[in-house]
């Protein structure tokens, strides 16, 4: 789906610019291109120090085990790693399906998928920026597209227009449908009743998404209730995935069904099901700190007077 959004003469420069490292980066290679990209992220940490001290405070806050030397190494690690997976995500482009198989190792978790599908129901896929998501979603979009169904990724725009059809061209290519997440309360429900699976990426609060405010490494943050809205409305079964790189420099695809566990009682079930899956994805990442995206503002939102947790369950009395 192509943006409609002018590009400026400042997003034509960075485009063309991108354009020329990513065919530089297609001669050297997937490996060498990572490397690359891992040197030039490493920049950002020091000596540009692009959001450095906010990465470190929230490693200081989720990890308060951690000494200094420990958050340096973790915050320096994780901008090579965006920048890695930012590269990544470029060089997909004209890759087709196989590339991107060969860039996982085998995923033994598949046949979580293929028993969500098979409820005929949908199946709510939840991510977060951890990882490499874009790599997971071109792996799923891949699957399914050879059994005859798909994926549909909501996608929020980006700032560069130009960009934007460029990732978006690729996310086609590799099977996924592209739905704008202005789009989603329309086109989800049209999915799931047909049987696909439907791609979330759940962890940054949106001003105007409806979110709930769950806990993330001991604090209340805001975090979109739109697949546990939909689960619970077509009892469709929600996935958590993750696409973890390994030490062989390929990537780990994880799949976990997250519990659906209606009581009658929809928002208390909605932020469950949310408290769920952003529990699952800090699993992760305290397994993995250094593959999370915490140069994002995570806790900027500032919680409803009276939010607290758990929440309150309303009790219906049972009929006479």
């Amino acid at each position: 789906m192509a943006s409609t959004k002018t590009p400026t003469l400042a997003h034509r420069a960075q485009y063309v610019a991108l354009r020329a490292l990513i065919g530089t980066l297609r001669l050297a290679g997937w490996r060498t291109a990572g490397a690359i990209g891992g040197a030039i992220g490493r920049l950002g940490y020091s000596p540009l120090g692009i959001r450095r001290a906010l990465v470190e405070e929230h490693l200081r806050r989720c990890f308060p085990e951690f000494d200094e030397a420990r958050v340096r190494e973790v915050a320096r690690a994780s901008y090579a790693h965006l920048a890695r997976v930012t590269l990544e995500a470029a060089l997909l482009a004209g890759d087709g399906a196989q590339a991107v198989f060969d860039r996982f190792e085998p995923c033994t978790d598949w046949p979580v998928v293929e028993a969500a599908l098979a409820e005929g129901k949908g199946v709510c896929m939840v991510t977060g920026h951890f990882g490499n998501w874009e790599l997971a979603g071109s792996y799923v979009g891949a699957r399914p597209k050879a059994m005859g169904s798909g994926l549909e990724a909501i996608v929020r725009a980006q700032s560069n227009p130009l960009f934007e059809n460029y990732i978006n061209r690729t996310r086609e290519e590799l099977g996924m449908i592209v739905v704008p997440d202005a789009e989603a309360v329309r086109r989800t429900p049209r999915a799931l009743k047909n049987g696909l699976a439907v791609a979330f990426v759940m962890d940054q609060g949106v001003i105007g998404l409806a979110s709930t405010f769950v806990p993330f490494f001991g604090r209340l943050a805001k975090t979109p209730r739109g697949p546990a809205v939909f689960a619970l409305r077509f009892q469709s079964p929600v996935v958590f995935a993750a696409a973890i790189r390994q030490p062989s420099g390929k990537y780990k695809l994880t799949l976990e069904r997250v519990p659906v566990q209606p009581t009658g009682d929809r928002e208390y079930d909605v932020d469950m099901i949310v408290a769920a899956y952003t529990a699952t994805l800090e699993r992760f990442v305290r397994a993995t700190p250094e593959q999370y995206f915490w140069q994002h503002r995570r806790w900027k939102h500032a919680q409803p007077e009276g939010t607290s947790w758990p929440p309150a369950r309303t009790v219906v009395a049972a009929a006479d």
